[in-house]
């Protein structure tokens, strides 16, 4: 099957730099030695390299939790994703040749149909400063106006580490915009806060664009009333429901950030205000308060968050009262009849890493569901200040930067009719027979906002709960098989090697030793 082609930027010609037969550098002692997961000695190298101000800056806008290490995938997919998913916008990555084809991979995994152009390296390159040559010339060779409005650069864990400095490419090279990012796993939580280090880094090119003078106005026009930017991905009808609900105060939907093309970020910014919809997006939220736009948190779900959301959206706006309440008694009788139409019955736990998992909680909870956990990899956020007091008035604990370990707890102690979650907890869940469903494919692909997604959660939900007998069949039907390196069908006993695992603990027990005298020091 041939690629298919969505825009021309397909077409352009990615330059690789120098051909070598060693593109993974091998200096044992240099951080190109060190993987995502190397956690504070990548950070000190990279400290070491005069990175401080960056990582001072992802500490505060993505706070870690109880654990240093992403728990995702490799956080760099987020940016990648938000770049490869804009028209007329080309992406190059700069790190290890494993993780470059491991987020390729992944990246054409999740539908992206275009080309990732790659800089190598090896252990002289990066130490030398001929990597940042190399890509300064690639995105000369790369930058072609008649095809590409922007080039993203994107620094994986060992080029930040080394103090690969993006920040010296200029800032256009013949009316292609060069946008610059380090996205290190030793600095970035998770994959969906990466998405808005790329998209935080557009908004605020495109801010200093506005204030040098006139730019392209959106392809479809402006809208003659006051727009309310979106920001985080939603599926595709929820701007359009959102869009609905505004109308009656005089209001309009504006971009969803990340937007799909460069000029739509000039229309996210001409906006009167802007609706954090996802509560992670803190780059792009001091992009848009430096713009002096107001951000409204939370979002219109359910009865009882749609009447506040709306409430919130015509006070920042100054609507009068007469206005706010038309708009919420032209939607609100909707929504209570949608969710009336479609209960959920049964205890669920939540938990994801895409950073709407208190709106779903929400939702289901006013669909008649008791959720008494509520499990996101995200940061706590002032922007989901009140979705969180909500959850924990109606009896849910909310857990914020919660670990693989957080949600595996709750799941096992609450024996929920039904697990929602990441790939692990699902598949944790389904061998202790409970019924489970993976939260970014299954929950955030469908409408959440408005009438439309108040009816929208149960058909999947209901199903999946019903399953259960389903499910002890399964279970029963597999008893007897083994776990982890004893599982599947063996002809005698399995072979578990004691002598091995013994040998590893004491590596293990060995490490933790050095690493607390070093500690002590």
């Amino acid at each position: 099957m041939s690629e298919r082609i969505y825009d021309s930027s397909g077409e352009a010609e990615v330059m690789t730099g120098a051909e070598r037969s060693d593109p993974v550098g091998t200096t044992p002692d240099g951080p190109d030695s060190l993987g995502c997961h190397s956690g504070a000695e990548m950070e000190k190298a990279a400290r070491m390299a005069g990175q401080s101000v960056l990582l001072d800056q992802f500490a505060k806008d993505y706070p870690q939790g109880p654990h240093d290490k992403p728990q995702s995938m490799c956080p760099a997919f987020g940016s990648l994703r938000v770049g490869l998913r804009m028209r007329r916008v080309a992406t190059v990555l700069s790190g290890s040749a494993c993780c470059v084809y491991g987020l390729t991979f992944v990246s054409h995994f999740y539908g992206a149909r275009r080309s990732v152009g790659y800089v190598p390296f090896d252990s002289e390159t990066l130490v030398t400063g001929k990597l940042f040559e190399d890509i300064r010339e690639s995105v000369h060779a790369l930058a072609d106006p008649d095809k590409l409005d922007a080039i993203v650069l994107t620094n994986l864990c060992v080029p930040t580490a080394s103090g690969v400095p993006l920040r010296l490419l200029p800032d256009e090279i013949d009316g292609v915009r060069i946008v610059g990012i380090d996205v290190p796993g030793f600095g970035i939580p998770t994959h969906a806060e990466a998405k808005d280090v790329l998209a935080g880094a557009m908004l605020d090119f495109a801010r200093r664009e506005i204030e040098a003078g006139p730019v392209a106005a959106p392809e479809g026009g402006r809208d003659d009333r006051p727009t309310v930017a979106l920001l985080g991905e939603m599926f595709p009808a929820d701007p359009v429901m959102i869009g609905a609900m505004l109308a009656p105060m005089g209001l309009a939907a504006g971009p969803v950030v990340p937007c799909r093309e460069w000029r739509e970020l000039y229309a996210a910014l001409d906006c009167g205000a802007v609706a954090a919809i996802h509560p992670f997006y803190s780059a792009s939220v001091r992009v848009f308060e430096a713009a002096g736009r107001p951000v409204v948190g939370s979002a219109p779900v359910g009865v009882e968050g749609t009447r506040a959301w709306l409430a919130s959206i015509g006070e920042v706006f100054g609507v009068p009262q007469a206005q706010i309440s038309a708009a919420q008694n032209a939607f609100l009788p909707a929504i209570t009849a949608a969710l009336a139409n479609a209960p959920v019955k049964g205890r669920i736990t939540v938990s994801g890493y895409e950073g709407s998992e208190l709106l779903v909680a929400r939702l289901l909870i006013e669909s008649g569901a008791e959720v008494p956990y509520v499990g996101t990899a995200c940061a706590r956020s002032r922007w989901s200040a009140e979705d969180a007091a909500w959850l924990e008035a109606q009896g849910a604990k909310v857990t914020y930067r919660a670990s693989l370990e957080d949600d595996l707890a709750a799941m096992e102690a609450l024996q929920p009719d039904l697990a929602i979650g990441t790939t692990p907890v699902v598949q944790q869940a389904k061998a202790l027979g409970i019924p489970a469903l993976y939260f970014t494919n299954l929950i955030s692909a469908r409408p959440l906002m408005g009438p439309a997604g108040a009816g929208s959660l149960a058909q999947v939900v209901n199903a999946a709960i019903a399953g259960k007998d389903r499910m002890e069949a399964m279970r029963g039907f597999f008893e007897g098989v083994g776990e982890g390196e004893a599982a599947g069908v063996w002809e005698g006993e399995p072979n578990r090697r004691p002598d091995f695992r013994n040998r590893y603990a004491k590596k293990l027990e060995k490490q933790a030793r050095a690493a607390k005298a070093e500690q002590m020091i």
